[in-house]
């Protein structure tokens, strides 16, 4: 007489059978703490100081587009020149600059990286280009481009306003470099995770 067949690797009869779903985890396994949001929040609010500095700069290196009226209409000084998409150039080589050092910087910091890390440099980037860009556009020259015209009389240059005229695709610049520079160095040395097959448990 034969015992009766059971299926292997049975479960147990256990009323909390299925186990509870794991908690929150990382890229490398291990559960959000509440100090990497914490972490997560100062990055963005970091970031978001520093797009003064990012305002600053750009309202101070952008080129600026000359305007002249005569009294009826404004015109450009210079109808082929490039300076219009100069400032958005200058935007977009400062915000990216700004996110490649936030990048290092936060993986200088905390090797071990973490989702709340890219999303505070994410949401800190954009944050900060929006600061700059309201700082710029702020302090630079009047917006009312007939006023300022009436201001200085006819035959006689003045400087446009400060734009951003790619927009969006401007204000992205920064939290991409940001996440695209981290992410990189932590794929490249960042803490690896040890190999179960280096040393294997005895059975």
């Amino acid at each position: 007489m034969t015992a009766p067949l059971t299926p292997p690797h049975q479960p147990p009869h256990d009323p909390a059978w299925p186990p509870p779903p794991p908690p929150a985890s990382g890229p490398d396994g291990d559960p959000i703490t509440a100090a990497e949001v914490v972490q997560g929040a100062l990055v963005t609010i970091a970031s978001a100081v520093a797009g003064v500095l990012l305002g600053v700069l750009w309202l101070n290196l952008a080129p600026r587009v000359l305007l002249v009226s005569d009294g009826k209409g404004v015109y450009l000084r210079n109808s082929e020149g490039e300076t219009a998409i100069g400032a958005d150039g200058t935007f977009v080589l400062l915000a990216l600059a700004f996110g490649a050092v936030a990048g290092i910087t936060v993986f200088l910091l905390r090797r071990r990286g973490g989702v709340p890390l890219v999303l505070g440099l994410a949401a800190g980037g954009v944050l900060g280009s929006l600061l700059a860009w309201g700082l710029g556009t702020h302090f630079g020259p009047t917006s009312d481009v007939v006023a300022h015209a009436k201001a200085v009389g006819p035959d006689v240059t003045f400087e446009a306003p400060l734009e951003l005229h790619l927009g969006a695709a401007a204000l992205l610049a920064w939290p991409l470099a940001a996440m695209i520079v981290h992410l990189s160095l932590t794929a490249a040395f960042g803490p690896r995770d040890p190999d179960p097959w280096e040393h294997p448990k005895a059975l």
